[in-house]
């Protein structure tokens, strides 16, 4: 091992867990939402995103 590769390890395996973390209390929230509104709040979500970064379709 190289030289500050545990700290690499280290860094990496905390933002995995953060990630974790958010994803369910994401779910949580989520969870009594019908389908059909958590679709239009992705659709609106994913939209805006590709207006915001000029992103066309390809």
């Amino acid at each position: 091992m190289k030289k500050g590769d545990l700290s690499k390890v280290i860094e990496d395996t905390a933002k995995w867990r953060v990630l974790d973390q958010t994803l369910a209390e994401v779910r949580g929230k989520l969870a009594d939402m019908p389908p059909e509104e958590l679709e239009t709040l992705i659709e609106e979500a994913v939209a805006s995103t590709i207006a915001a970064t000029h992103i066309g379709p390809h």
